[in-house]
């Protein structure tokens, strides 16, 4: 049984921050926008990140996932300390994460498969495996009949889709979401999460989403609050909703 496997079946957490501090700039221009950020995430859990803009949510999230440097504390994401990492660690890593962006991020003169199977190129499998693994997830996605659609060709709903599907296709442990409905209406962003949600719990994989979307909090095992760089509310969703 590989890392992953054991951490999604296991007690240890897949993400694990402590006393982190972050900064952007250099000498006099230096500023401080994460503060001594203390956090753990257990495998197959849903979990929301909301706050104001600004407030270090984004940041967060491009931590966890290797696309910043952590400068200050310590950070670790499937068992590895990521603030001391090679690259090549670092790329490992990514591998077993999923990412899902607000503005689909999808190759306009891509299909929507082709699309999907971008996310298999660097898991050794053959044109042919990715073809027939890029299609299957978008059968899952409701997407089956427009593999061959281009993005112009969709919806905004069905770009998200397609998004998703490029995220789960390879498995991951961790899904990354930034603000994944916030350019979707209320039923399409409603359909796009719950959609999140089924594959993620079928699969086994936690999802940490950054969102000001007030319309899917139920959706949460856990909802953390940050503002001004500082995590103030870390608590299930049961007990914010008790406390309401």
């Amino acid at each position: 049984m590989d890392k992953s496997s054991s951490l999604k079946s296991s007690q240890v957490p897949v993400v694990s921050v402590r006393h982190l501090n972050h900064f952007f700039g250099q000498k006099n221009l230096r500023k401080q926008v994460l503060f001594n950020i203390n956090l753990e995430i257990r495998s197959g859990k849903i979990v929301l990140m909301t706050g104001p803009s600004g407030s270090g949510k984004t940041t967060l999230l491009t931590l966890i996932c290797g696309l910043r440097a952590a400068q200050n504390g310590s950070l670790q994401v499937l068992g590895q300390e990521i603030s001391s990492a090679k690259q090549s660690q670092l790329n490992q890593l990514r591998r077993q994460i999923g990412y899902i962006f607000q503005a689909h991020n999808l190759h306009q003169s891509l299909t929507a498969q082709q699309n999907v199977e971008m996310a298999l190129q660097l898991h050794y499998l053959t044109a042919r495996s990715r073809r027939i693994r890029a299609a299957e997830m978008l059968e899952m996605v409701g997407l089956g009949q427009r593999l061959n659609y281009f993005p112009s060709d969709l919806s905004g709903g069905q770009k998200q889709r397609v998004a998703i599907a490029r995220a789960l296709v390879s498995h991951p442990t961790i899904v990354l979401a930034d603000e994944p409905t916030a350019a979707l209406d209320s039923k399409s962003g409603r359909e796009v999460v719950t959609l999140m949600q089924k594959l993620a719990k079928e699969q086994g994989c936690t999802i940490l989403m950054v969102t000001h979307d007030n319309r899917i909090l139920d959706v949460a095992d856990r909802i953390i609050h940050m503002e001004d760089g500082y995590l103030l509310s870390n608590q299930s969703s049961q007990l914010q909703a008790q406390s309401a």
